[in-house]
């Protein structure tokens, strides 16, 4: 109860909307970190793999985001549950056109939601990048693929087209966000 009144009191205290903590992985390449920056700077900029992570505070309307991008290397991988703590919600980045790795993409986010630490995370936001490139999946092909009923059952979830490139479906998806936030907030203050 004291933790809870707390959080809630931090709210008030600083003018109503805290710093949102969320976590964007994917496998390497998918294009986080290319999101992250289109997300904070308006543009894209050249990127190189990350080998830790990157960590960029986003506007959107009237809230702040805290944003974890952490490296989707195969070796880092088992690190992701250790960031979870606090956080309100994933953004998991998938890239359409990389067909031979998809089911790899689904077993470690498969792996992921059924971690412990990830637990309170109960909100899922699937960014589908690279839909400039011709050929890559749809929407309704990864829903499919990633069994999003079954392994998001306890979350509320959502597949946004995206080109981080050119930062199509980028702000739509961070709309979804920010109502969806808005619309557990008070289930998600714990």
């Amino acid at each position: 109860m004291g933790f809870s009144m707390s959080k809630l009191w931090s709210l008030v205290s600083r003018g109503g909307e805290p710093e949102l903590r969320i976590m964007m992985l994917s496998l390497d390449a998918a294009g986080k970190t290319t999101i992250l920056y289109r997300l904070q700077l308006g543009e894209a900029i050249t990127t190189i793999p990350t080998i830790g992570f990157n960590v960029e505070t986003v506007k959107y309307k009237n809230l702040s985001f805290c944003i974890w991008d952490v490296g989707g290397g195969d070796k880092i991988r088992v690190l992701w549950r250790h960031y979870f703590k606090g956080v309100v919600a994933l953004i998991f980045v998938v890239d359409v056109k990389d067909r031979e790795r998809v089911y790899e993409a689904k077993e470690e986010l498969r792996r992921l939601l059924a971690e412990e630490e990830t637990f309170d995370t109960k909100i899922l936001l699937m960014m589908a990048n690279k839909q400039d490139l011709p050929g890559g999946m749809s929407t309704g092909e990864l829903i499919e693929i990633f069994k999003l009923d079954e392994i998001a059952k306890t979350r509320v979830w959502h597949v946004q087209p995206c080109c981080a490139l050119t930062g199509e479906g980028l702000e739509q998806g961070m709309a979804w966000l920010a109502e969806t936030y808005a619309a557990q907030k008070w289930r998600l203050i714990k």
